[in-house]
């Protein structure tokens, strides 16, 4: 983790540990080539694909907008006398062909663009949780704008975190005018990773794009340093039309589009699992044909999130391993088709950052990345089922997503690897390779160490007070708050933003 912003006041304490180290490339980082998991076979895949397919002619979809609805008849297709339009295969796959396979998701500043699709795996958060848990109290509160903001602010100082879609409602802000404003200026101020959010109106979009702009020097249009995550379908097979307005007018200014299609299966969407697929599958290219039918060529990414019932309940369940080998399965279905993927995982369905959490967690993102998963919204923070976030589960998460892309990034076989010279020589000699050129080198090159995971002896953590990872998380996450506060955003360009929307944040310096 790289240390980054703070408020004045709090303790300036920096980890002087790794202030003289030598720059090296980075063990991990974003992009790595994933797609080795396949949980479908190709016959398999090919069924739900075909599937989908089938759905969308012969079902198709209901409450499309007069505006969806004329751009697609234009290219080929069907309303019915029941309302419903419906999507032919040929006119399918003429419009998902014009979307790009490799877009790019912008951030504040170039170096840390993202480029998506091809199985370059990128994990990052989002959701819309409505709680956080207070480090300091250990309790449940409303989240508000400036945990928007400390959050952006604890993923910019995580490495292994590559974007930063808004996780947390803003439930301070008095309008939604305001909500959609804060929401993006806070995110965008935290953070130079990329960013996206969700919009409540179309109107705003224009707004936040503007003030993008403003933030960043130049036309939004030419560099649009946010992406929206768009619901743009309500399950089972409509187009929810409130997200279809907003995803309209954001493809107007050429923000890219990330569309989520997220039924529950046994509730929103079958309880069989290759059901769910089909359905979300044929909702999600509804999406990129409506996106394409009025923009060809906009870069839209789809989000084919299939959530989980507990069949006891109806509840939802994100921490099971359904949902977990589903989103694998979903990244497949996507990648077979040539289309960039987003995943939904890490969505525990614990309340703590406890044992259960690290379990269900890592079984999901581990699953989703190894699949080939271009981004994985939700990998990070969330806590009791994506209704709450963390800023220690944050950190403590970064963690876990190093490990991750460590076992992506896979085993390099070669000559010099194999080390049949070198054992020759350590068995004719020393008798170990502690202290081998090799062992040296590789150290730096091949290895991943925890910030946080304790590899100490149960002497030495007894001897250093027996902290827990909790305890170790939040010392952390007050070390990052309390350095200074980001400045990426030039002051007089902050000072425009303030002067034409309703910024709540206060300005830096409180």
């Amino acid at each position: 983790m790289n240390e980054q912003a703070a408020r004045p006041g709090r303790s300036n304490r920096r980890r002087g540990d790794r202030s003289e180290a030598v720059a090296l490339p980075p063990v991990v980082g974003p992009g790595l080539s994933g797609g080795a998991l396949k949980p479908l076979s190709e016959t398999e895949a090919d069924a739900v694909i075909g599937a989908a397919f089938d759905l969308l002619e012969r079902v198709g979809m209901a409450d499309t907008l007069e505006s969806g609805q004329t751009a697609l008849v234009a290219h080929g297709a069907v309303l019915g006398d029941d309302g419903r339009l419906r999507l032919p295969r040929v006119v399918v796959e003429k419009l998902i062909a014009m979307a790009p396979s490799d877009p790019t998701v912008f951030g504040y500043l170039q170096e840390r663009d993202l480029q998506v699709g091809r199985a370059r795996v990128h994990l990052g958060v989002g959701g819309a949780a409505v709680q956080v848990l207070d480090g300091a109290t250990g309790h449940f509160r409303d989240s508000t704008a400036l945990d928007l903001f400390d959050l952006a602010r604890v993923v910019e100082a995580c490495d292994n975190i590559h974007y930063y879609l808004r996780p947390t409602v803003a439930r301070d802000m008095p309008d939604h005018r305001t909500l959609d404003i804060n929401t993006a200026y806070a995110c965008l101020a935290g953070t130079t990773k990329p960013i996206g959010t969700s919009f409540t109106a179309p109107e705003t979009v224009d707004e936040v794009a503007d003030l993008v702009a403003i933030a960043t020097g130049c036309a939004f249009e030419a560099r649009p340093a946010c992406f929206i995550a768009a619901v743009h379908v309500v399950p089972p097979m409509r187009f929810a039309s409130d997200g279809c307005l907003v995803m309209e007018r954001a493809v107007a200014r050429g923000m890219p589009v990330q569309i989520c299609s997220a039924g529950q299966a046994g509730a929103t969407s079958p309880a069989a699992l290759a059901g769910a697929l089909a359905q979300g599958l044929a909702e999600c290219l509804a999406g990129i044909c409506y996106v394409n039918a009025i923009r060809p060529g906009h870069p839209v990414i789809s989000a084919l999130m299939p959530f989980v019932s507990d069949l006891r309940t109806g509840a939802m369940t994100g921490g099971s391993g359904e949902c977990a080998i589903a989103s694998a399965a979903a990244v497949q279905l996507l990648a077979r088709l040539n289309l960039p993927s987003t995943a939904c995982a890490g969505m525990t369905d614990a309340k703590l950052p406890d044992s259960q959490s690290g379990s269900e967690k890592a079984m999901s993102v581990a699953l989703t990345a190894h699949a080939g998963a271009n981004m994985v919204n939700l990998s990070a923070g969330m806590l009791g089922s994506i209704m709450a976030a963390s800023a220690e589960a944050f950190v403590i998460d970064n963690d876990m997503h190093g490990a991750i892309l460590r076992t992506v990034r896979g085993i390099e076989v070669d000559s010099e690897r194999l080390s049949v010279d070198i054992i020759d020589a350590v068995v004719h000699g020393e008798g170990h390779f502690l202290g081998t050129e090799q062992t040296m080198r590789l150290m730096k090159w091949d290895y991943l160490y925890p910030d946080l995971g304790d590899r100490q002896s149960i002497a030495d953590w007894s001897q250093a007070g027996e902290p827990s990872l909790w305890d170790r998380a939040h010392q952390r996450v007050d070390t990052i708050l309390s350095c200074p506060l980001p400045d990426h955003i030039p002051a007089e360009a902050d000072q425009a933003i303030r002067e034409r929307f309703p910024i709540l944040l206060p300005q830096r310096g409180f």
